[in-house]
C-alpha cells in the first residue's frame, strides 16, 4: 500500500499508524512473523509517524524481529516470480525484505526462459540472511534477437532426417524403458520356474508315495538304485525340482531388484553429467518450521 500525502494532511486515514497498531495487537498475541512485517512497513513510512508512535513501534518491532529470521533477497530478473516453501509471495522486486518463522526453509524463483532458480537456508531466531540468486538462461524474446545464419551455410537437403546433436542425450530415457521391460521379463520367469518346481514336487511326492506303497518296497530300496530304476527316476526328479525352484527364486530377486533401481531413476538427477537440463528433475528438501516437519517436493516429469 502506498501512503498518500493528501489524504493524510485531509486527516481521510493513516495506514502507517493502522499498521502500526496492527503489530502490536499481533505482538501480543505471539504472531511475531505478522507483527514484524506491519511494524516493519510501518516504519518505513516514518514521515506519516509521530515521534512518540516511530518510538512504539519501534521498540515493538525489534522485539517481533528478534523471535523470526529476517531475509534480505535479491533476484534477477526482477519480474521473476518468488516462492518461499512452494508458497508465492504475491509481487514482484529486484530486493525483498521478508519475515520467515525459525527453521529451513526453501527459495525458488523461476522467470519465463530462463532456470529456474533455488536456495536453501536454516533461518534462526534474530539472524538476518541475505541471499542474491540470478536466473541463468535468457530466452530469445524477439524475432531480431535471432542468430542471423551466414549466406554461405548450406541448407539441409530435403528428406533428410535431422541427426541429434548428443546421441546420448535420451539415454535415461532407454535405459528405463529397457529397465522395465528386465523387470517383467525376470519377475515373470521367475514366477514361470517356481510354479514348475511346485508341479516337479507335486509329481516327486506321488512317485515316491506309489513306490513306498508297494508290498516289496522298504526303506533300503533305492540304496545304490540301478540307473533305469525308479529310485534314480526321483533322483533326476528331485533335481529338476531343486534346479527350478533356485533358478526361479534368482530371477525373481533379479527381477524385482531391477525394477528398484528403474524406479529409483525417475527421482534421479542426471545434470550432474551434463546430458540433461538441470530443472527437469525433482528436488525434495526438508523443511522444519517450530510446529512441523515435512518436505517439499518440487519438480518436472
Amino acid at each position: 500500500m502506498k501512503v498518500d500525502r493528501t489524504e493524510l494532511d485531509r486527516g481521510v486515514f493513516n495506514p502507517s499508524e493502522i499498521a502500526g497498531e496492527l503489530g502490536l495487537c499481533e505482538l501480543e498475541l505471539r504472531k511475531y512473523r505478522d507483527a514484524a512485517e506491519h511494524l516493519t512497513w510501518s516504519l518505513e513510512q516514518d514521515w506519516a509517524l509521530p515521534s512518540h508512535l516511530q518510538e512504539r513501534f519501534l521498540i515493538g518491532q525489534r522485539k517481533a524481529a528478534f523471535r523470526v529470521a529476517e531475509l534480505v533477497l535479491s533476484v534477477d530478473p526482477p519480474d521473476a516470480e518468488v516462492f518461499i516453501d512452494g508458497r508465492p509471495i504475491g509481487r514482484t522486486a529486484r530486493t525483498y525484505k521478508l519475515f520467515l518463522e525459525p527453521g529451513r526453509h526453501m527459495v525458488r524463483a523461476r522467470a519465463p526462459g530462463r532456470e529456474d532458480g533455488f536456495q536453501a537456508f536454516n533461518g534462526e531466531p534474530g539472524d538476518k540472511e541475505e541471499i542474491s540468486m540470478k536466473l541463468s538462461g535468457p530466452a530469445v524474446s524477439s524475432a531480431k534477437d535471432v542468430p542471423k545464419v551466414p549466406k554461405s551455410a548450406s541448407a539441409p537437403s530435403v528428406g533428410r532426417p535431422p541427426q541429434a546433436s548428443n546421441p546420448w542425450a535420451s539415454w535415461p530415457g532407454t535405459l528405463r524403458i529397457t529397465g522395465i521391460a528386465a523387470a517383467t521379463a525376470g519377475v515373470s520367469i521367475g514366477a514361470i520356474l517356481i510354479i514348475r518346481a511346485g508341479t516337479l514336487d507335486d509329481d516327486l511326492t506321488a512317485r515316491r508315495n506309489r513306490l513306498l506303497g508297494e508290498s516289496s518296497s522298504s526303506s533300503s530300496t533305492c540304496w545304490r538304485a540301478p540307473p533305469n530304476s525308479p529310485c534314480a527316476e526321483l533322483a533326476r526328479l528331485q533335481d529338476a525340482r531343486n534346479l527350478s525352484g533356485r533358478a526361479g527364486v534368482a530371477m525373481a530377486i533379479t527381477g524385482g531388484v531391477v525394477g528398484a533401481v528403474t524406479a529409483a531413476s525417475f527421482i534421479t538427477d542426471f545434470s550432474f553429467l551434463g546430458l540433461s537440463p538441470a530443472r527437469d528433475r525433482i528436488h525434495v528438501t526438508p523443511v522444519a518450521t517450530r510446529d512441523e516437519v515435512g518436505a517439499h517436493i518440487e519438480g518436472l516429469w
